[in-house]
């Protein structure tokens, strides 16, 4: 079987199968989570925090981009790879969103591109993907814009912000968008979205109506137990998990116990007896 296209994603909307998403960043994560037969892996600019330790996404580069895809597309053979355009990469203008469109396809072997925005990134939309290649738009909490969004707090939950977002999503849709991320919102919005549009929506803090649900590698396997918004759930606790192993590591070397005997290499008896009878040579001593 060949990878998931587009056109599969589209067809498990109306085929009113739910659809999985979620992050990848390197070959290892990427090979878990094609295993277990996710739909989409998003090559994130979340990167930028879970990856990299930094505060937001806004330091992300398309070269990180690019160098972390491609790990991705090593480890993965089966599901759609998406992968953010980072801050300022397709902002300032038409023709700067189809080079590093293009970058991200052609260098790193993506599938697919995700951008953040509504209107106003309308026409960049529209020319990445009549150069054919497929956008994912993203709505809502959109972390680029962080710091104008005034931290990272629930989206369009007044009237006029709630008809704004609908409006940016069929704009979306008319400007060829094949899904659209919808990231902490009420999940009424959301369902009216997912509803009105023709294409899926993939939800991260948006509830249940999301015609799919997307998460953060890290987040779904209880990385950092510190960080918990509400729309998280964790299926382990790789934290405690790796923690305790390290220390039982840190314990065996302190009471010699590792390696033992099993794990180390051995030398053929009379080949050592031998080293030793040359080291009592004079030259040695």
């Amino acid at each position: 079987m060949g990878r998931i296209t587009i056109n599969d994603i589209i067809a498990l909307k109306k085929s009113d199968k739910r659809i999985s998403m979620l992050t990848a960043y390197d070959f290892y994560s990427a090979r878990f989570v094609d295993q277990a037969g996710v739909d989409i892996i998003l090559v994130g600019d979340s990167l930028g925090m879970v990856i990299q330790g930094r505060e937001d996404t806004l330091a992300v580069s398309v070269d990180d981009m690019v160098y972390h895809t491609t790990m991705v597309r090593r480890g993965s053979k089966r599901a759609l790879i998406v992968t953010d355009l980072p801050f300022m990469s397709y902002q300032i203008s038409k023709e700067e969103a189809l080079k590093n469109a293009g970058r991200i396809m052609k260098e790193a072997g993506a599938g697919a591109v995700k951008l953040e925005g509504g209107k106003n990134v309308a026409p960049q939309i529209k020319a990445i993907v009549d150069t054919g290649i497929p956008v994912m738009g993203h709505l809502g909490l959109t972390p680029q814009s962080v710091h104008q969004l005034g931290g990272y707090r629930v989206q369009a939950k007044g009237k006029e912000q709630a008809i704004k977002l609908i409006e940016d999503a069929l704009v979306l849709q008319d400007s060829g968008v094949f899904a659209i991320v919808l990231e902490t919102i009420p999940l009424e919005l959301a369902k009216l979205v997912s509803e009105k549009l023709d294409i899926p929506t993939i939800g991260i803090g948006a509830g249940f109506y999301c015609d799919g649900q997307v998460l953060v590698f890290h987040d779904l396997l209880g990385y950092d137990q510190d960080f918990k918004p509400k729309f998280i759930r964790n299926y382990s606790n790789l934290n405690q998990i790796i923690t305790k192993d390290i220390k039982k590591y840190i314990n065996d070397i302190t009471n010699n116990q590792f390696p033992n005997d099993e794990e180390s290499y051995h030398m053929n008896p009379q080949t050592i007896e031998e080293v030793k009878k040359e080291l009592e040579k004079d030259e040695y001593l």
